[in-house]
Parts: structure tokens; C-alpha cells; sequence
């Protein structure tokens, strides 16, 4: 009786007990290295969306330095997917060199990396602050818009967007493009007219990509920049 009573007692405690274990082994963490590998796979970078203005708020009151906390800088205070950093001048002068109004159409249609908008919900005036905001601390001297007021319009001429972008690589010849220098090579080319030569930017050429990389420009705006080039280096289009 003894031994049959240790046998039931037995297998009541091999009940109690497995289902203990099965629970207990239910509450265990995943597998260390399914998570770590999660982690690997992970973005380098994520958009986060500016936090909407507070209840009660004018639409497009945010500062340009809140929506720049709040969004701009998660990549640009850090160079992240090769966005300038703030700060950085040499980086920034040839973007600040075409002007405060193609700045803010390059932000709202989104370029490379960087979403429309920069992945905010921002207004164009919210986002025109934001970029006076950040280039100002990387060399230049925008004005910020009033409140209400639409973006102003670029201070920048056909010249300056020449020199800051253009002269890059019509200086020093790089990647075949024409040195400013060589007229001849200018003057072939302005013999074909300005249109034809407007054109050939507006597809791109050789090395260099479509409109010339300015691609937040108007066709008559790119026009108005080859005509002052082939002026510059004296070989005006007839």
C-alpha cells in the first residue's frame, strides 16, 4: 500500500508540476539572438513628423527654430544619409548661393534623402523659417518672413546662382565639363543657339546630371544662368 501510495503521489506531482514549467518557460525572454538581429536590420534613420502646433494655435505659428528641433535637425546636426550639417559653411554656400526661394521649393518637394517637407506637416511659411533658422547659422544672412507673410522671393540672380553652383566645374574642368577659360569650346557650343544649349542642360550631358543639378530651377530661370555663363566667358549666343 506503501509503495502504490508513493506512485500516485508521484504522478500527481509530475501534473502540478509540468504545467508550472510549460507556464514558467512560456515567461522566458525571446532568444537573444533573434532580438539582436532585429536590431541589426533596424534604419539608420527614421522621419519623425514635427509635432502639430498646440490646440488653439494659428496654422504656421511654429518658429523656424522649433520646426528645426522638432524635425531638421534629427539629420542636419548630424550629417545623417549626407545632409549638410548646420554650421557647416563650406557646405552650405553653394545651396545658400541659389537663394532663399529655391531652398524652400528643394524642402517642400523633398530632394535625395530627405522626404517632402523633411517628413513634416509643416506650411511653407513654418518650413521657409526652419531653413532661414539653419542657414543663417551656417553663413548666411536671410531674413525670416513675417508671420503670414509668404516665402520672399529669392534675393539671388541669374549671377550669383552661376557662381555659387555653375563655377564648380566650369572653373577647374572637372569631370570633361568646359572650363570657363576655353572659349572656343563655349563659342561651339553658342553657336548651336541659347534654346538648343537650354535643352541640352535640361537633359544633362556627359557627366553632368539633368539641369545641371539646380533641379528646383525653371527652365527660364536655368536659361537666364547658361545666358549669363556664355556672357561671362564671352560667348554670347546670337
Amino acid at each position: 500500500m506503501i509503495k502504490r501510495s508513493s506512485r500516485v503521489l508521484t504522478l500527481v506531482g509530475l501534473i502540478v508540476i509540468t504545467p508550472a514549467m510549460a507556464l514558467a518557460m512560456g515567461s522566458r525572454p525571446k532568444n537573444t539572438d533573434e532580438e539582436a538581429a532585429n536590431v541589426r536590420i533596424l534604419p539608420l534613420a527614421k522621419v519623425k513628423l514635427a509635432p502639430p502646433a498646440a490646440a488653439g494655435a494659428a496654422a504656421g505659428s511654429r518658429s523656424g527654430e522649433e520646426l528645426y528641433k522638432a524635425v531638421c535637425g534629427a539629420c542636419h546636426e548630424a550629417g545623417v544619409a549626407g545632409a549638410p550639417k548646420t554650421g557647416d559653411k563650406a557646405a552650405w554656400a553653394p545651396r545658400i548661393g541659389v537663394g532663399l526661394d529655391v531652398l524652400t521649393k528643394t524642402a517642400l518637394a523633398g530632394k535625395g534623402a530627405m522626404p517632402p517637407k523633411g517628413g513634416s506637416d509643416a506650411t511653407p511659411e513654418e518650413l521657409t523659417r526652419a531653413i532661414v533658422f539653419m542657414t543663417n547659422k551656417s553663413g548666411a544672412n536671410f531674413k525670416e518672413p513675417a508671420a503670414g507673410a509668404k516665402p520672399a522671393a529669392s534675393e539671388k540672380n541669374a549671377e550669383e546662382i552661376a557662381k555659387a553652383t555653375c563655377h564648380k566645374c566650369h572653373e577647374s574642368g572637372e569631370q570633361g565639363a568646359p572650363k570657363l577659360s576655353d572659349k572656343s569650346a563655349w563659342t561651339q557650343r553658342a553657336s548651336k543657339g541659347l534654346d538648343a544649349v537650354t535643352k541640352t542642360v535640361i537633359r544633362g550631358h556627359g557627366n553632368m546630371p539633368a539641369r545641371g543639378g539646380l533641379a528646383d530651377l525653371t527652365d527660364d530661370e536655368l536659361k537666364k544662368v547658361i545666358a549669363f555663363l556664355l556672357k561671362e566667358v564671352g560667348a554670347e549666343s546670337k
